[in-house]
């Protein structure tokens, strides 16, 4: 997994950050010290630093400076500071990317990601499909669980199909709207729950002994296969 470090004095934000990150094998080590932060560099290789501004003991913009002269570690300033002074300071001092608070989850993974692609060729996408109890065929509009073809509609079919191309990553409710053709664009999130609860239903009639598609609060959710 790759190591990250973040350096965030909102813990419920950071959780929800660290448990959806962990989908795509991204292992988020949180403090809300920045001296501590500053500390635990030296101590695992981490391969990126995911930075508030708004901190206690010292500012986040002034801690970059002293980050630098022990590491040339990426930095992400996260941040909810929209004050574009802060965006220039943060990156002239040495930070890579400036992302405003609030912000989509996945779109910080998207950042990671191109960061970590930019700085190191060799880092590898985890492309491989898992073994899965799901069988999915496109070509036919099908979708099959443990041999058993789910009667599902067209939107039912294009969320299940997302998750599992996603290969047991957290899926955000905004993204399966936005990649269905078979959804409303201005279809509430409640819908999404909706659509959900019903394919959960029909795979339970199936396999009623667990739950495969996992609820991730705050975001959306993950097939556990």
């Amino acid at each position: 997994m790759v190591k990250v470090l973040m350096i965030e004095d909102d813990l419920e934000l950071a959780q929800i950050i660290t448990d959806y990150l962990a989908s795509y094998d991204i292992e988020v080590t949180n403090t809300d010290s920045p001296y501590n932060g500053l500390s635990m560099l030296s101590l695992k290789d981490y391969k990126l630093l995911i930075l508030d501004l708004t901190l206690p003991e010292i500012d986040g913009l002034e801690l970059i400076p002293k980050i630098r002269e022990k590491s040339q570690i990426p930095i992400i300033i996260s941040s909810a500071r929209d004050d574009i002074l802060d965006k220039v300071m943060g990156l002239e001092r040495g930070a890579d990317d400036y992302l405003p608070k609030p912000y989509n989850p996945r779109e910080l993974q998207a950042r990671i990601k191109a960061i970590l692609k930019r700085i190191s060729p060799l880092v590898k996408e985890e492309e491989n499909i898992k073994k899965t109890d799901f069988e999915l065929r496109e070509d036919d509009i099908q979708i099959l669980f443990k041999g058993e073809v789910l009667s599902l509609t067209l939107a039912e079919f294009d969320i299940l199909k997302l998750m599992i191309q996603r290969n047991g990553a957290v899926v955000a409710r905004e993204d399966f709207i936005y990649s269905s053709d078979h959804i409303e664009d201005d279809s509430s999130l409640k819908n999404i729950d909706v659509m959900v609860s019903r394919i959960r239903s029909k795979i339970s009639k199936i396999d009623d002994s667990r739950t495969y598609i996992k609820s991730v609060r705050g975001i959306g959710y993950q097939l556990i296969s």
